[in-house]
């Protein structure tokens, strides 16, 4: 199959699981953002996306996508080597007009994967998980805080040690996006001189305000809890 056998169908298939989870950050960012405006609105959010059947099908799809997104990402990486051959280990100094990013981009992803790691951990484990279970008939499932997603960021994000961990997990995130976003443009066919500079200028400019807004909501909510533990409250 042309997707799976030739070296531009896997690049394709990259930069298309690629945007598609960049929409999903973006839906997640903006989601994200109203906790810092509504704690209330948030957890409506958080009850509608519990374990519903729609949110259930978006979750098996993002898990398919990340899935899919990883294994090509290994698997053209690995292609890239071999190609190389003992070439690689002769390079002495970095090749002109080569971003770090660019040089690093496995490297990236390995702790992109490991901070999500993290994420589903502190989140997907105490909201959506308990309450699967709960439906599935397990009597040990704890649901009393399943659809209060505010309570799970605080408790998080409390935790100096989870706000350090999440930031560099986000500067990661940044390195990843700003080369991966305008590399899959390319991929799919806009890479004369014109379009490729406007996608590197867009795809910088994007990848900063999903990095700092999501990073925004750590710190918003490390700042509140040592306010309350001044406060004693």
């Amino acid at each position: 199959m042309w997707l799976s056998n030739s070296s531009v169908g896997r690049k394709v298939v990259m930069s298309v699981t690629g945007i598609a989870l960049i929409l999903f950050l973006t839906f997640h960012m903006a989601m994200n953002l109203v906790a810092i405006i509504s704690a209330e609105g948030y957890n409506m959010v958080c009850e509608f996306l519990g374990a519903n059947w729609y949110a259930l099908v978006a979750t098996a799809g993002l898990a398919a996508l990340f899935i899919i997104h990883i294994v090509y990402a290994f698997w053209l990486t690995m292609q890239n080597r071999k190609a190389r051959g003992s070439e690689r280990y002769a390079v002495t100094e970095k090749p002109k007009n080569v971003e770090w990013a660019s040089q690093n981009m496995l490297v990236l992803g390995i702790i992109v994967l490991l901070g999500l790691g993290l994420h589903l951990f502190n989140f997907w484990a105490k909201m959506q998980l308990p309450e699967i279970m709960h439906k599935v008939g397990s009597l040990t499932a704890d649901t009393t805080y399943a659809a209060d997603g505010v309570y799970h960021i605080q408790n998080t994000f409390s935790n100096p040690v989870y706000v350090v961990l999440y930031l560099v997990w986000l500067g990661a995130l940044w390195f990843h996006l700003t080369h991966g976003f305008w590399s899959s443009m390319q991929s799919l066919g806009w890479n004369n001189k014109v379009w490729i500079n406007r996608w590197k200028c867009i795809s910088d400019i994007y990848s900063t305000v999903v990095v700092v807004c999501f990073a925004i909501v750590v710190v918003v909510f490390y700042i509140q809890s040592l306010t309350c533990c001044g406060a004693t409250c």
